[in-house]
């Protein structure tokens, strides 16, 4: 009976590898949570809201009044969606047709774009950033625009920590003028602010940024993220988004938090979170156990391991949980390392050096 009702399943969602998150992977009890680039202190808010026996807004007008205003656009330029991943997801709902149509997605990079196409049957084409470099291979990209109707970018990069040079950002954005939509997802630009791109969506009307209060705005828990794009863009994603996706506590909430007090209150967490990622990675780079630290300009930092088998686990047992990347591509013995206060960056360098000192052999590590 049980395997009648699989076979009802969808071929293409049976044979599916779901998206791995923090906490489907686990370690939620651990001391150090440095494994999903979540703020690690809170921000308290109080619920101005009473009342919810009504349906809230669609697309509240307070909330996206509120952004656009942060973010310097009208508000026909926004909409407000459950984190930056329903954005992900509502383009390729819009934009691509099942069976017909591609998008190309960069690795390594977050697997959601890769997923969502995978869930709605929609063709992927993988064209992986340039080894160490991790610049996009936009010869490669270009060789392959045929039937692609989203390029889906990370910038800052996920789980690399890299910026994508602005100018290859913007050929991509001449050279898919009226084919394909560029979709830059900036849930990290609050940490490298220069590099955003949103003073491009006058001149690009196929560039579309998404964002997430998730990240510096502290605001993980609640789901609350943003697609900026051309107007008519917007149009087209209201029609094929949820009656309600936005709760009225999540409105009030994100409300409050773009208040210009509490945008001052982000911008402090972000230049402490900055500094602490500095000095994470110059005790990094004095770590016996660290092979290699990647430059990163976001509230992470990824670093190759001599035996990073080992280091994971030994970490892990200790309550310190990490980000494996091995499996990802061109990232063999990595572990990203989300940013955390600096009495958690002490912790963690404090095991590393113990680890560094419990394992070395003949003045370097052993595989076994």
């Amino acid at each position: 009976m049980i395997d009648n009702i699989i076979k009802l399943a969808r071929n293409n969602i049976k044979n599916l590898i779901p998206y791995q998150s923090a906490r489907r992977i686990g370690g939620e009890n651990g001391n150090l949570l440095l494994n999903a680039n979540e703020s690690p202190v809170s921000v308290l808010f109080k619920s101005k809201k009473k009342i919810f026996n009504r349906y809230p807004e669609c697309q509240p007008n307070n909330l996206i009044s509120s952004y656009a205003n942060y973010v310097g656009l009208l508000c026909n330029q926004v909409l407000v969606t459950r984190g930056a991943d329903e954005g992900i997801e509502l383009l390729i709902k819009a934009f691509c047709e099942p069976g017909k149509d591609a998008i190309i997605y960069c690795p390594p990079t977050y697997d959601m774009y890769r997923v969502n196409a995978k869930i709605a049957g929609v063709e992927i084409k993988e064209i992986p950033t340039i080894k160490n470099t991790w610049q996009l291979d936009l010869s490669n990209i270009e060789l392959n625009l045929n039937k692609v109707k989203l390029i889906y970018i990370c910038n800052p990069n996920n789980p690399t920590g890299n910026i994508f040079s602005k100018k290859d950002l913007l050929f991509l954005l001449n050279i898919t003028l009226g084919r394909s939509l560029v979709v830059i997802d900036e849930a990290y630009i609050e940490f490298s602010i220069k590099d955003s791109m949103t003073n491009h969506l006058k001149q690009y009307p196929n560039l579309v940024i998404l964002r997430t209060l998730s990240k510096a705005f502290a605001l993980a828990g609640i789901r609350c993220g943003f697609t900026l794009a051309h107007t008519e863009i917007i149009k087209i994603l209201n029609k094929v988004i949820s009656p309600y996706p936005i709760s009225i506590p999540v409105c009030d909430i994100a409300v409050q938090s773009l208040e210009i007090d509490y945008i001052k209150l982000m911008q402090n967490r972000v230049l402490d979170s900055n500094n602490n990622r500095l000095w994470l990675i110059n005790q990094l780079k004095n770590t016996a156990c660290v092979e290699k630290v990647f430059e990163s300009h976001a509230n992470y930092v990824l670093v190759k391991f001599f035996i990073f088998e080992k280091v994971f686990k030994t970490l892990w047992e200790k309550g310190i949980i990490l980000r494996n990347q091995n499996e990802k591509m061109n990232l063999k013995k990595c572990i990203r390392i989300s940013i955390g206060t600096r009495l958690e960056c002490l912790h963690l360098i404090k095991e590393l050096k113990i680890f560094s000192k419990n394992n070395i052999v003949q003045g370097g590590f052993s595989e076994i």
